[in-house]
């Protein structure tokens, strides 16, 4: 069983309700531990649980054979490999993975951290930093600060950390010297003033000795501070600074069980609800108060953040998963173009103009991230020209939404950060990965500045002026595949049966209003969303619109789809193997792609996604332009 603390023995012994009791009632701190490789962050986590009694005796005796197996401190106990659950990182002595370990003491209950100090593992970091209060910053004594010192206190304050402990390890290995420990804490103090960082505190520990971690060490006399123990025990939490913030309440869930019940549940990123409370529904801006607060457990009188409740409302108000119930008189704003920082995770290089799926709060839009107007470079803070982003890379860029969000700023100077409403995630729409993080600096002026202009003549006017029912035919395969050839002979068709028409061909389209593109994986998004903007247009004014392009993402093909109301698009897949459609060349441009004087060419350096579903798919190894062209008029004219 788990060792207990002296103090807590009494009271489960009498009356074990009261233990849970007051355990559950602990205040809980979040904090990470991050620094440079071999500094002794695992050590002193385990150090830490260790101390405060919180092992079984089963990893005490597994601990006391592993350190003998594959310990580092001889005879002695090796508290590294409490953390270092990797066998990857036993047998190379560092952190790779984010390790989470939750411990308490007798005043809090605590979730630690533990962080790869690798730069090559800086979204693990991110990863764990996104939660927490507290970051400590771990220096060896003999090293002083280094390069990942400074980058981890960036890396920790962009995500909203603002109070720091910089222990200064190993100073066992230092005899205690109090000049080592003066020289990096006057060296941190110009780094910190030079990132904004305002509150922090350095402490000397030894994680193998135990010094100054839960107990005041004899050996550093010199140091008047607390031990890193008491100042996690004492530290400000940012859960009692939100709660003093206006109500925010992202609704996850409508509760319905029955006829005779209708509730709003989700946790309170900001502020305080209780029944009465004037609230404000975002982004429809509707008003009501609030009747009940509901918990598992009975109705509170008041939630604060933290919380996860169910409230309903005096009134009948329309209210639905992504909406943001919100303080009456001091709502946030609602915006679609933003400008934020963006922390790159995936293993493909960001495609600007790509839409991926965006996660702030309880909503999910589709956002379009633009090209970066820099990168960080996180080692020397300097700001570098950069056309995309990279794993593990750190850049600032505008982005556009489908449709506006409710959001706050991420970072407000003197406050704790708004992590639910400001800090976001991108999802990749063909994997489902999460390919970066990211927080809201501000909305873009021109989201406040233009609206929307309502038109009497809609687009069903305009389609029944014209006696059909508008289509965007989305021709896409291969070069040479004969897009164009069949896509002329559908207008020609249609053009002969009365239906208004525009042909959108690729190389024409590239003389003009995509003058300005090359053929990188970038340019071809941007590409096919301007297209596909046009496209939309022509589509409202009640036209057939047909359009030939390689068009080789299914993420940009649907892109599209996701413009048009249900069943407008019509992807036609005109499937030709690369043999038949490099045999044809027209052009010639295989052939200067195998020569190597065309790069970037679909198909022999640039990847091809065929359709996995298209409404309409043209074997032209079966089927000649003119057979293909009937066989897509009549599917098209067929629709109801």
């Amino acid at each position: 069983m788990a060792r207990v603390l002296d103090q807590d023995r009494a009271l489960i012994a009498s009356d074990v309700s009261a233990w849970l009791a007051r355990h559950e009632s602990k205040e809980m701190l979040r904090f990470i531990t991050c620094g440079s490789v071999d500094d002794g962050k695992s050590t002193l986590i385990g150090r830490l649980l260790y101390d405060c009694n919180q092992l079984f005796d089963d990893q005490l005796e597994m601990l006391e054979a592993d350190s003998k197996k594959v310990g580092t401190q001889g005879a002695k106990l090796d508290f590294a490999l409490l953390v270092d659950g990797l066998s990857a990182e036993r047998e190379q002595g560092i952190t790779i993975d984010v390790a989470y370990r939750f411990f308490s003491s007798e005043k809090r209950k605590f979730i630690v951290a533990d962080t790869p100090g690798h730069e090559q593992y800086t979204r693990n970091m991110i990863t764990g930093a996104s939660t927490a209060d507290v970051a400590i910053l771990l220096i060896d004594a003999r090293k002083g600060v280094l390069t990942q010192t400074r980058r981890h206190s960036y890396l920790a304050k962009l995500v909203g950390i603002r109070r720091f402990v910089l222990a200064i390890t190993k100073m066992d290995l230092v005899d205690y010297d109090q000049d080592a420990f003066d020289a990096i804490t006057a060296e941190y103090t110009s780094f910190a003033q030079e990132i904004g960082v305002e509150h922090w505190l350095a402490i000397p520990v030894s994680g193998t000795t135990g010094a100054n971690v839960t107990s005041r060490s004899e050996e550093t006399l010199w140091y008047d501070g607390p031990t890193l123990l008491e100042h996690l025990e004492t530290v400000e939490i940012d859960a009692k600074a939100d709660a003093l913030k206006p109500l925010r309440l992202p609704v996850q869930w409508v509760n319905r069980p029955n006829q005779g019940f209708r509730g709003f549940a989700g946790q309170i990123a900001a502020g305080s609800v209780s029944p009465g409370t004037e609230i404000r529904i975002l982004p429809s801006g509707r008003l009501a108060r609030i009747a009940r607060v509901v918990t598992m457990d009975g109705d509170l009188e008041q939630a604060v953040a933290g919380q996860s409740v169910t409230v309903t409302f005096d009134d009948e108000v329309d209210c639905s998963r992504g909406d943001v119930i919100a303080a009456a008189a001091d709502p946030p704003e609602a915006a679609d173009q933003f400008e934020a920082t963006i922390v790159w995770m995936g293993e493909d290089e960001l495609l600007p103009g790509r839409g991926y799926w965006m996660k702030i709060g309880t909503q999910i839009v589709t956002a379009m991230v633009q090209e970066p107007k820099y990168e960080v470079n996180v080692n020397t803070l300097d700001h570098l020209a950069a056309k995309t982003l990279g794993l593990n890379a750190i850049g600032v860029a505008e982005i556009s939404t489908d449709r506006e969000i409710v959001f706050e700023p991420y970072a407000v100077a003197g406050a704790s950060p708004n992590r639910m409403l400001g800090g976001f995630i991108l999802i990749d729409k063909a994997t489902n990965s999460t390919i970066a993080a990211g927080m809201l600096h501000f909305a873009l002026r021109r989201a406040h500045n233009i609206h929307r202009q309502h038109l009497e003549v809609d687009r069903e006017t305009h389609s029944a002026l014209k006696g059909q029912k508008p289509a965007v035919l989305w021709f896409t395969g291969l070069s040479g595949a004969g897009k164009s050839t069949i896509a002329n002979a559908v207008e020609k068709k249609l053009a002969a049966r009365g239906r208004h028409t525009f042909l959108l061909d690729g190389d024409n389209v590239r003389h003009g209003l995509n003058h300005d593109l090359g053929f990188t994986d970038a340019d071809r998004v941007e590409n096919i969303r301007r297209v596909g903007q046009v496209a939309r247009l022509m589509a409202d004014a009640g036209l057939i619109v047909l359009t030939a392009f390689i068009s080789p993402f299914r993420a940009e093909r649907e892109m599209v789809r996701a413009m048009l109301p249900q069943g407008e698009f019509i992807e036609v897949f005109i499937d030709t193997p690369l043999e038949d459609a490099e045999k044809r060349d027209v052009k010639g441009l295989y052939a200067k792609a195998r020569a190597g004087e065309l790069k970037n060419f679909t198909g022999i350096d640039s990847p091809y996604e065929p359709p996995e579903s298209p409404e309409i798919r043209i074997d032209t190894t079966d089927m000649d332009a003119e057979a293909a062209a009937d066989h897509i008029v009549e599917t098209l004219l067929s629709r109801r």
